[in-house]
């Protein structure tokens, strides 16, 4: 069992439909001056594993676009633990913690699979707003967004049971 930031029980836990991992072996155009990988190529596996947690769920943006509304990043918050290194196997982890109204929020794990355990690279966080493609106005998400998910909040999912969600 693995832990992720921001909530108090383990990754495997979560509802599949809240959660998605991909696995990327790191090569010589992700690294930096330093050889090890650039910050700017953790962010981009974040936006992939989201981008593919959203097309596993039918709601990748042609989709949610056609429904009205689409998630824009508003901030990210990224904290490094440890290097990434040439060849190393890493595993990039979402779970969408949040969804309400305007606002989703999405945690990410980075972990090394290099090795006898995993060890934990980075952490990211990512608040979302949902607004009209077409405007770029702020809008709900599509009603259709939250079913997919089992309801809108992680609280809502979590509360008929021993598993919390952190304050």
């Amino acid at each position: 069992m693995t832990t992720f930031p921001g909530l108090d029980f383990p990754w495997e836990a979560l509802p599949a439909e809240r959660r998605h991992e991909m696995q990327r072996t790191v090569q010589a155009s992700d690294l930096d001056d330093l050889d090890h990988v650039n910050n700017t190529v953790y962010l981009s596996w974040c936006e992939a594993v989201a981008r593919a947690h959203a097309l596993r769920l039918d709601m990748g943006t042609a989709a949610l676009a056609a429904l009205g509304a689409v998630p824009v990043a508003r901030q990210h918050t990224i904290t490094y633990l440890r290097p990434a290194l040439l060849g190393e196997v890493l595993r990039v982890r979402t779970a969408l913690l949040e969804h309400a109204g305007l606002r989703s929020v999405r945690g990410y794990t980075i972990d090394r699979l290099t090795g006898a355990e995993p060890q934990r690279l980075v952490e990211c966080r990512t608040d979302w707003v949902w607004v009209d493609p077409v405007t770029g106005r702020p809008r709900r998400a599509p009603l259709t967004w939250p079913p997919v998910l089992g309801s809108e909040s992680m609280a809502a999912d979590l509360s008929s049971g021993p598993l919390r969600r952190r304050p």
